[in-house]
């Protein structure tokens, strides 16, 4: 455990970067942390002092008789555009049952480089309840999204080189190289390039401008690194070789019969996997108190599955006697996606869920003036208000239900800030109590682990009671019956439309054979319960619209696309990366966030 005392810090004079910076004078290396936590010396793959990844598949074999503990599961209400600290509920979590002896780690996933230098930060937790060390954390920690960049980016690469020989050459001198015709339709190409910051510029563009060794000329563009199909495979596979063969599933365009074109028709799928060797392997690093923390795939659960790996939680499960993972956005769609496709591809059942709620956020639902990233909050904001609140407890009950339908036992966290109202509170209180949820105050962001005593006791409760687990719908159901269900059962929709192109795409999907093997993975928006963002609270008398039904088949998800959702983020007027810098005489980096 790392020695130093954070109770000496104050959150609200130093920024999150300064408090990191304290603490980190005083880690844990990496290779006593491992040590305490049950790794062997040889299962551990240090990078540097302080942070190391862990050979999984070597601890697994060790430990492969050995229980589980305790799973827990991190989620939240529909956030405002800020968020409202998961992350750091997770880590605060993690801090507080550590704080009552009990050897427990958690489970975060690597932020992108597209909110870390936009509005949203690096999601390593914030105040006195952090993931650290900050900087790597933030800035590209082992590689592993430059890996996964590099892997997808290769594909793309075979794809566009396969279609400009096969335009240029006659089928004789590809026989000689031994290449077939894949007789690509440049116009149904299934990828877009990826880069991982959020810019817009390169969502649509033309490609292969010049002369015919220029490349062939199409439409083209990039999304964000963490919504390749790449990185949900990071977070599903199983082992190497399961890894191996999804790779070579990924469609990357159809040709002019219809017929689908993979990375292993580009014979690319094994370097694709070459790439991905190194980060297979989840990263290890520590809380502000010095509890282990799995790093280990994407965010992003509007836009992609938004989980940790299913394999750090199951290297976790068998070092700790409880275990804090943490998916993406509200119950809508990261604890949705957690339950019914994380939870169904590993097989691991949890014993309770966290669902984080502010004040500041119930406020918004309640009829709040707009939340604007950059922008002072209004005062509505920070002075009491609990009439307010009261509006706004739907949205909080809407996913107490949700959890509730999975079986799972819900505990709300109200993230306490220091502008919060007792009168506020109470009223959050009342309503998650009445709605069946164990409901407790934390201030893990002002005062670390001992802020969070009294939710890591209701989620120790929680977790003695027995679990009735149940997916939301069965492997049998039809796709078009699946996206209806979670559509009415979890956003509270009254049904979906579909667009011709979808629905030719459904219709046509229902007819393959093993279309039931794979996983629903909805993309719409994290700011509502339903598709249009400017819908708050638990909007009722709507419809689903699904304008594109997308085919993830190395991950094996179908991806359903609701509203208006882009899977390249665009960079904010006033983005983060302006208050980055480095002091050049340390060298450190300052202004994260």
């Amino acid at each position: 455990m790392a020695k130093f005392d954070i109770s000496s810090l104050d959150p609200t004079k130093l920024a999150d970067w300064q408090v990191a910076e304290e603490v980190e004078k005083h880690m844990t290396p990496v290779t006593e942390l491992s040590e305490k936590w049950g790794i062997l010396k040889e299962e551990l793959l240090p990078y540097g002092h302080y942070i190391g990844k862990i050979d999984f598949a070597a601890v697994l074999k060790r430990l492969e008789k050995k229980p589980n503990g305790k799973y827990i599961d991190v989620t939240a209400i529909t956030p405002t555009p800020l968020g409202e600290g998961k992350s750091t509920t997770t880590m605060g979590l993690v801090q507080g049952l550590g704080k009552l002896g009990k050897n427990v780690s958690g489970a975060i996933r690597q932020p992108s480089g597209g909110p870390t230098f936009n509005i949203k930060g690096s999601a390593a937790g914030g105040g006195l309840s952090q993931c650290i060390p900050l900087t790597p954390f933030s800035l590209g920690l082992t590689g592993d999204i430059d890996n996964v960049t590099n892997a997808h980016n290769l594909a793309m690469v075979a794809l566009t080189a396969r279609i400009q020989h096969e335009f240029i050459n006659t089928d004789e001198f590809l026989a000689k190289r031994k290449l077939r015709r894949l007789d690509i339709d440049p116009r149904n190409i299934q990828m877009k390039w990826a880069i991982d910051f959020c810019a817009q510029a390169l969502r649509d563009m033309v490609i292969g401008l010049g002369g015919e060794m220029d490349g062939f000329m199409m439409r083209s563009g990039f999304a964000i690194s963490v919504s390749s199909e790449v990185m949900a495979i990071l977070a599903v596979f199983k082992d190497l070789k399961d890894m191996r063969e999804r790779m070579g599933r990924i469609v990357v365009a159809y040709d002019k019969q219809g017929n689908p074109v993979t990375t292993r028709d580009l014979e690319v799928d094994g370097a694709m996997t070459a790439w991905m060797v190194r980060a297979a392997n989840p990263n290890i690093m520590q809380t502000l108190e010095g509890q282990p923390v799995m790093v280990h795939a994407g965010p992003f659960a509007n836009i992609a599955v938004g989980q940790s790996s299913i394999v750090a939680d199951q290297v976790a499960l068998k070092l700790s006697d409880y275990h804090v993972t943490e998916s993406g956005f509200g119950a809508d769609i990261g604890f949705e996606k957690f339950w019914d496709i994380k939870s169904r591809l590993s097989g691991l059942v949890p014993n309770c869920a966290v669902v984080v709620a502010t004040v500041r956020a119930l406020k918004m639902h309640g009829g709040g003036p707009r939340v604007v990233p950059g922008k002072p909050l209004d005062e509505a904001y920070t002075k009491p208000n609990p009439a307010l609140v009261e509006k706004g407890v739907a949205n909080l009950i809407a996913h107490i239900e949700t959890v509730k339908k999975s079986g799972i036992k819900p505990v709300v966290c109200i993230n306490s800030f220091y502008t919060d109202g007792k009168d506020e509170t109470e009223v959050i209180r009342r309503a998650a109590e009445g709605a069946g949820a164990r409901v407790a105050i934390s201030q893990h962001w002002l005062k670390g682990g001992a802020g969070a005593a009294d939710l890591a006791d209701a989620v120790i409760d929680a977790c003695k009671e027995k679990v009735d687990f149940k997916f939301l719908y069965p492997d049998t159901m039809p796709l078009r019956q699946r996206i209806e269900t979670i559509a009415k059962e979890v956003y509270g929709a009254d049904g979906v439309t579909y667009t011709p192109e979808a629905l030719a795409k459904a219709e046509k999907l229902e007819k393959e054979p093993n279309v039931n093997d794979m996983c629903t993975c909805m993309v719409k928006t994290h700011l509502s319960l339903s598709h249009d963002p400017v819908l708050k609270n638990r909007p009722k008398g709507w419809t689903l619209p699904i304008r594109d039904i997308l085919t993830y088949a190395g991950a094996g998800f179908i991806v359903p696309v609701a509203g208006d959702i882009k899977l390249m983020p665009g960079t904010s007027s006033d983005p983060a990366f302006r208050r980055v810098d480095v002091d050049t005489d340390t060298g450190k980096v300052k202004g994260l966030f």
